[in-house]
């Protein structure tokens, strides 16, 4: 039977997300999005608060949740403000490697490391040449005794300048290409490793993303993630999970735009009536309402597949990924055009979440690679 109603765990999870996103990120998104600086205050509070880490073991410091809670995590992070709320889930993306690949000493090490010290790391895949075709790394990694050599350029990497480490996948034998793509967790202390000034960019500017030069940079061998060889695999497996918290960000601003947009157009008094009461805007508003609640079953969908270790995760969180993100786009997009001037002002906040929404068109796979993801899957 199918069954859609929430556990009491699960609405706990959403009311302790909600409760800090309206008290601590939805008074500061506008500033941060002036500054462009990461919102360390915010991440920190997260941390007392326990919302850090969530899908991470409870043994390491972590909540334990599994894919569909962490999604019910950041839907309303995303409702609060996506720069922020990556912030906060990046740092689950670059430890996610670790949860699949580490041995129990590497995770008890580097996990304990990043939580005893309310710390963030970063996923270091994407490079200048090497976006969606992650066949095209050119980063290596090259064994000398103990130790691996690393050097490499990546690029348009969230929380690089404020991690405290990086997983990074490189080559360990460039002949054979893709196929020695390897996973290593890499201290940013260590000499060699040149962090350039965040980018500047249209929307999600609360969170930062750099370019990173590295230059023979030492790696110990014991901070290799599984066996040389395993690294595509390992970003597939990574993106399976946390696909789902990109879906789950844009059904979340999606949803704010909507309530937004809404309750402007219903005290928005034109002609001696209200807005909404136009057959113009209560169709889009109506337009709007059925997508967000379609984007939304379909990231619960993906989340509940991968958790109950079902067939096909990959493309159904390629289906939810790309879905909800171009649903928040459209819908980001709407709320503007309901509100008008005012929409398009910086009072109201929606113009901000249109540009924050156009991104998660955009990364851990661009929606067109999706698309091929989805394909590939449904043509085995």
């Amino acid at each position: 039977m199918v069954d859609f109603s929430l556990t009491k765990e699960d609405l706990e999870i959403i009311e302790k997300y909600k409760a800090f996103t309206q008290e601590h990120i939805i008074p500061n998104a506008a500033e941060y999005d002036r500054t462009t600086e990461f919102p360390w205050p915010i991440v920190k509070e997260a941390y007392k608060a326990g919302l850090m880490n969530g899908p991470i073991p409870k043994k390491f410091g972590g909540n334990g949740y599994n894919i569909f809670q962490g999604a019910l995590a950041s839907e309303e992070l995303g409702a609060g403000c996506i720069g922020i709320g990556i912030s906060i889930d990046a740092n689950t993306l670059a430890l996610t490697p670790l949860l699949i690949a580490a041995n129990d000493e590497q995770q008890k090490r580097f996990y304990g490391q990043i939580i005893d010290n309310h710390e963030v790391a970063a996923y270091c895949l994407t490079e200048p040449n090497a976006g969606s075709d992650v066949a095209g790394i050119k980063s290596t990694a090259l064994k000398k005794g103990d130790k691996y050599i690393l050097n490499g350029h990546k690029r348009f990497i969230t929380n690089g300048e404020v991690a405290s480490i990086h997983t990074v996948f490189a080559l360990t034998d460039p002949e054979r290409g893709a196929r020695s793509l390897t996973a290593f967790v890499v201290p940013t202390d260590s000499p060699g490793i040149e962090i350039k000034p965040h980018l500047q960019k249209m929307g999600q500017r609360a969170s930062v993303q750099n370019e990173i030069i590295y230059r023979d940079v030492e790696i110990p061998a014991e901070n290799m993630l599984g066996r040389e060889g395993q690294g595509f695999l390992i970003a597939m497996k990574t993106f399976d999970r946390t696909r789902t918290g990109v879906a789950a960000l844009s059904v979340g601003v999606a949803r704010a735009a909507f309530e937004k947009s809404r309750d402007w157009a219903k005290n928005r008094i034109q002609f001696g009536k209200p807005i909404s009461s136009n057959q113009a805007i209560g169709f889009m508003l109506a337009e709007m309402a059925t997508k967000i609640e379609l984007a939304r079953l379909m990231t619960w969908k993906a989340a509940w597949y991968y958790d109950q270790g079902l067939k096909t995760p990959g493309t159904l969180s390629a289906m939810a990924k790309y879905f909800a993100s171009d649903v928040a786009m459209e819908v980001t997009t709407d709320a503007v055009q309901v509100m008008g001037g005012d929409g398009y002002s910086t009072e109201f906040g929606v113009e901000k979440m249109m540009r924050d929404a156009k991104l998660c068109q955009i990364y851990e796979g661009t929606n067109q690679v999706q698309r091929l993801v989805i394909s590939k899957g449904i043509l085995k």
